[in-house]
């Protein structure tokens, strides 16, 4: 299982990722997403986020929830859309084999320029779209490496 972890951004890129999985057979990919904080939980995405990935051909329902040390033993990787996140995620990990599950998104983008995605809030669509196309090609470095 693959945990998509932080505010704003996870659910976009679960709903790729949830959709995306679809294309190998191996390894079965269940999707969930978390953040680090509780400020939205229980809120669906926001508005423009979804709005992006449904446009992008994405099928997806998101209630946020917050990431907690029992997720470790639900799911095999943790991915984090930034620095911040990434550092939170590790202060709850227990051993190195939680540690070892969590990888920045777009580090499994080769063509990446940096390993954070900005966080969109507060932006026009465009800047949803721009997050799109970097959680599309980090999802696509992932499925290749997955394969």
């Amino acid at each position: 299982m693959v945990c998509l972890g932080n505010i704003c951004r996870s659910p976009m890129a679960a709903a790729v990722l949830a959709n995306r999985a679809k294309e190998i057979e191996s390894p079965s990919i269940l999707v969930t997403s978390s953040g680090t904080s509780a400020w939205h939980v229980g809120e669906g995405a926001h508005q423009l986020s979804e709005l992006t990935w449904k446009q992008a051909g994405y099928t997806y329902s998101h209630s946020a929830r917050q990431f907690s040390e029992n997720h470790f033993e639900e799911v095999d990787l943790i991915l984090v859309m930034d620095q911040s996140n990434h550092t939170n995620i590790l202060k709850l990990a227990r051993n190195e084999g939680e540690r070892e599950k969590v990888a920045m998104l777009r580090s499994f983008d080769p063509q990446a320029d940096s390993l954070e995605v900005p966080d969109p809030w507060g932006n026009e669509a465009p800047a949803y779209q721009e997050v799109l196309a970097m959680v599309e090609a980090a999802v696509s470095g992932l499925l290749k490496t997955l394969r």
